[in-house]
């Protein structure tokens, strides 16, 4: 059985899209903060395996580098939403003319032996005014690239097409099918 080990389930539902038979497992984890993504996910994949021992695992966590920034804050996005919420952080990068971003998921896979891999997906967009419904985190204001719409205003299929997510996702899945 392959857990995915979250609190969120936008983003189970998400990565179920792409692996139909991982099983949503909510652990409480301890959530470091570092500048280095791998750094968080090989923590989030020893805690998790302590309570799902001989498991095959995923964790995931996700990055929002601003151009206009420095490519900060990357990792520290979560933190940033928490504090500025999508509204704040518009209204902060709607000040510079460069509002590039790339918004970048993480995915951590440990296998029953203890062998850690890591999966990522990139994507270049913009950062727009708040729009749409749909989604979490910061998806009201990213708009990706080739996509006159932000995440949120698009349904799950839809944003798949573009999505981080569905990118790290998609080859987890690659990797599991070459090493059935």
């Amino acid at each position: 059985m392959l857990y995915f080990v979250t609190g969120n389930q936008n983003k189970f539902l998400e990565g179920q899209k792409i692996i139909s038979d991982m099983k949503l497992t909510k652990i409480d984890l301890d959530e470091i903060q570092a500048i280095d993504p791998s750094i968080i996910i090989e923590h989030k994949l020893k805690q998790a395996r302590l309570q799902l021992p001989d498991s095959q695992i995923i964790v995931d966590d996700s990055a929002m580098e601003f151009a206009a920034l420095n490519n900060f804050p990357g990792p520290l996005i979560k933190w940033m939403l928490g504090s500025l919420g999508v509204d704040g952080i518009w209204e902060m990068i709607s000040k510079y003319d460069d509002r590039v971003a790339y918004t970048s998921a993480w995915i951590g896979h440990i296998d029953e032996t203890g062998k850690i891999n890591f999966f990522q997906g990139k994507v270049k967009g913009e950062i727009v005014e708040p729009k749409g419904e749909n989604g979490f985190g910061f998806d009201a204001i990213f708009k990706p690239n080739g996509s006159d719409k932000t995440f949120a205003q698009m349904d799950t299929d839809e944003k798949n097409k573009y999505s981080h997510r569905a990118m790290a996702f998609g080859l987890l899945k690659d990797y599991l099918q070459g090493n059935k």
